[in-house]
């Protein structure tokens, strides 16, 4: 079961499409992703998408919020290089047919969130990744180029070690070819060559026990990358969001977007007083890290399970016209929020880290381009500033575009891959094998690489996951291949990412904060300059 085509993307977000739409213009595409078409994390996104539109904002304001946001560890380059392209990338999408909120005078009606010092935020209503995907699937769907394949799993990048070569994370020309994908009506892997393939598969989320993620979000195109011998960096900053739905039959969690707070809603505690003063001179409105451990600490010192989001103060039509899902949703569970306080708690929510990239979305591995959450392109650096993902994945699928249609016409096929070896897999065991393993593993990162870290917590996770991993592999070399499998393996590389990478920074930085390591770096090397 063999495939060759010009464009492999592995992945339907707006990353994935946005490239695979333009790509499209220059060759055969195939869009392989693993469950329904719009089941991606784009589809959840409330907020909005971050762009540069309109007097007083300027790009200077934006890349100095995504700087303050990132802690300093976001690559220069990168943030004015993308902030600079927000306006045209967002003008793209309007062309695409996306539809944003507009004023009674016709323009966007933008809005303000968490650590941005502008309304600059475009959205539809607070259902923005909804319309999106929606408009990028409908033009997907609709070209003759592109062939998408729903419910296939992607297993493997193929390199130059399928064809017995080894390699190393050190290897100069590292290069990929392909990859291995899942047909679950064959139940049976297919070899698909590609000139050039984009990884476009998301998030980590589901790595954690409690996640605003759709379940899909497994971190696959990051452990495979890695397996590959790809490099990657920065998995230690995971963010959380502060304000999922507190309702714990529900999986994977309802998030409520920051965009409430930047419409007037605040976070308060059982009294009903506010608590976010306490931390920071920005009250409910700071960036995600500190909000999220001000929530974290503030129910470690009461007991409880949650703290409360306030929106009466926001005048009923604008809750209707905005935030009508938010309304609706929580209305279901007996909530009524122009009048009711919203139970709310932390919920894993992005990864800032992932598959190293340049400026071209290029990644370690020749002919592997990244875009979206499972990159890491440098714009996020230790924290991620809102609404700035999608834009993101935007801009990097664009200009990973530019760089492939310049040279995947001189870029032969590999022939000479094997087929999928399939000897020495004799049976499937019982599910609940792997039913537990990712219970033991969401229960690991969730209690011990969470919020708030110590070197303790960590060497533990470390030690508890290693068995997980040993035992996984053992059941994966013998097992019939299915996708739980799969994705059991990838979810404990991400979970060795995170922990090891968290463990090799000795400071407390945006995301990861460590009690053994309060204090910032900086502030540290200031103290040991003036002894």
């Amino acid at each position: 079961m063999r495939k060759t085509v010009d464009f492999l993307v592995i992945g339907s977000g707006i990353a994935g499409l946005s490239f695979a739409l333009k790509a499209a213009n220059f060759g055969k595409v195939c869009v392989v992703t693993k469950s329904q078409i719009d089941e991606t994390a784009t589809k959840y996104a409330q907020g909005g998408i971050a762009a540069v539109l309109y007097h007083p904002d300027t790009y200077e304001k934006h890349i100095r919020d995504t700087m303050i946001a990132g802690d300093e560890l976001s690559d220069r380059k990168i943030v004015e290089l993308t902030i600079k392209e927000s306006t045209e990338r967002v003008m793209e999408l309007i062309e695409w047919g996306v539809n944003f909120d507009k004023t009674k005078t016709g323009k966007f009606a933008l809005a303000k969130e968490g650590g941005h010092s502008e309304y600059r935020v475009l959205h539809h209503k607070d259902m923005t990744g909804k319309e999106i995907e929606e408009k990028l699937i409908l033009a997907a769907q609709h070209n003759e180029n592109i062939e998408i394949l729903e419910n296939h799993l992607a297993i493997e990048i193929i390199t130059q070690h399928h064809l017995g070569i080894n390699v190393s994370r050190r290897t100069p020309d590292l290069t990929c070819y392909g990859a291995y994908i899942y047909d679950p009506h064959k139940k049976k892997v297919r070899t698909v060559l590609s000139k050039i393939t984009m990884m476009a598969t998301g998030g980590i989320g589901t790595v954690y026990g409690n996640t605003t993620n759709p379940l899909v979000s497994t971190g696959d195109g990051i452990a495979m990358v890695y397996r590959a011998k790809g490099q990657v960096r920065g998995m230690e900053f995971v963010q959380f969001h502060p304000t999922s739905l507190y309702n714990p039959k529900e999986s994977p969690s309802f998030l409520i977007t920051e965009a409430l707070r930047g419409a007037g809603a605040v976070l308060k505690a059982e009294n009903g007083n506010e608590f976010m003063q306490k931390y920071d001179a920005r009250g409910s409105l700071a960036p995600r890290d500190i909000v999220a451990r001000a929530i974290d600490n503030e129910m470690k010192m009461s007991g409880r399970e949650h703290v409360w989001l306030d929106a009466a103060k926001i005048k009923k039509h604008e809750i209707f016209d905005h935030f009508p899902t938010i309304y609706a949703k929580c209305l279901s569970i007996g909530i009524d929020i122009t009048k009711d306080m919203i139970p709310v708690v932390p919920a894993a929510h992005y990864s800032c880290g992932g598959i190293i990239t340049n400026e071209w979305g290029e990644t370690t591995i020749r002919n592997l381009y990244a875009s979206g959450e499972c990159a890491s392109t440098g714009l996020h650096g230790a924290n991620r500033l809102a609404s700035n993902s999608l834009l993101e994945a935007l801009v990097f699928s664009h200009r990973a575009c530019i760089n492939a249609v310049n040279r995947f016409e001189y870029i032969p096929f590999c022939h000479d891959i094997p087929e999928w070896d399939t000897s020495g897999t004799v049976l499937n065991e019982e599910m609940v094998l792997i039913t537990q393993s990712k219970k033991e593993l969401q229960s690991i990162l969730s209690n011990y690489v969470g919020i708030v870290r110590s070197n303790l917590r960590l060497q533990r996770a470390s030690e508890r996951l290693f068995l997980l991993y040993k035992e996984t592999e053992e059941l994966y070399k013998k097992s019939i291949l299915n996708p739980e499998i799969c994705e059991l393996r990838n979810m404990i590389n991400v979970g060795y990412l995170i922990i090891n990478n968290a463990m090799d920074r000795k400071e407390s930085r945006g995301l990861h904060y460590s009690l053994d390591y309060p204090e910032h770096r900086d502030v540290q090397q200031g103290m040991e300059d003036r002894l």
